[in-house]
């Protein structure tokens, strides 16, 4: 009985780090990011040339927009990733479905799961890839950047408090909610997110329980669409809304959705909204 528990612990140990985020000696040679973040975060170390393949999304840098792509976040094609034959593919808690991961574990195929999900997780995830993928002094200096602006951003709360909210899509609408990077920079700015005590981090809402709580100011995160034209039928009903009627609605670009190297930018946009 015993010989069998220690053989299944050693299966184990080997499995984990042969599959779930391991280490190299030097930095695998084809990469394939299934997340925008990951790819932002890859090239910023160096990584660049060695991603062969990134989501439809991963439009950022520029050199990202001419890697292949491989589907979405969600429904990546497991076939577009098995014909790039990857040394490892790098997954996010964020938005990749877990079932993908095994899939790829059961053809063999290593992974690297990014877990960082607000401000304050982002720095140790970039060492903890840099140590990964032999770039720790990248990882580093890009972590210690990081760590320093929001030092200083953190002291910039205002003294005024709004109640604000931030819509990632009005119809059906989905708001940002706790353990987001959009709820951490309202709460640092000194201000409250309406949907900070929702169940999930990108709860479905109502217009009545907006109404009702009448923030007084609504952000409109950047979407696949033109976001003013989609959010006019929205904001009519909402027209009650200290946000709407003291024209308090204000758009922003996709920097605070991609927990990366220009995360601190999109906190930035927030900053001056919420002033």
């Amino acid at each position: 009985m015993i010989s069998k528990i220690l053989f299944c612990l050693f299966f184990v140990f080997i499995y984990h780090f042969t599959f779930h985020n391991p280490a190299y000696t030097e930095p695998p040679k084809r990469i394939i990011s299934l997340a925008p973040n990951i790819t932002e975060i890859l090239f910023a170390l160096g990584l660049g040339d060695s991603v062969a393949g990134v989501t439809i999304f991963c439009d950022y840098p520029e050199e990202a927009k001419k890697k292949q792509k491989i589907g979405g976040m969600s429904n990546p094609s497991l076939e577009g990733v098995v014909s790039l034959k990857p040394d490892i593919v790098v997954m996010t808690t964020d938005g990749n479905p877990k079932e993908f991961e095994e899939r790829l574990h059961s053809l063999r195929i290593k992974t690297y799961v990014f877990k960082a999900l607000r401000f304050s997780e982002l720095p140790q995830a970039i060492r903890e890839m840099g140590s990964a993928f032999d770039v720790k002094e990248k990882a580093d200096s890009l972590a210690g950047r990081i760590e320093t602006s929001l030092k200083k951003l953190k002291t910039t709360g205002h003294s005024q408090k709004n109640k604000a909210l931030f819509i990632i899509w009005p119809e059906p609408l989905i708001v940002a909610g706790p353990n987001t990077a959009m709820d951490d920079a309202i709460t640092l700015l000194g201000s409250e997110n309406i949907a900070s005590k929702a169940k999930a981090s990108y709860p479905k809402y109502s217009v009545e329980e907006i109404i009702r709580q009448g923030p007084d100011v609504i952000i409109i995160g950047k979407g696949h669409e033109n976001m003013r034209e989609v959010s006019a039928t929205l904001l009519k009903r909402l027209k009650s809304v200290p946000a709407v009627k003291n024209n308090r609605i204000y758009y922003v670009s996709d920097k605070l959705y991609r927990l990366g190297p220009r995360v601190i930018e999109g906190f930035e946009e927030i900053a001056v909204r919420l002033k």
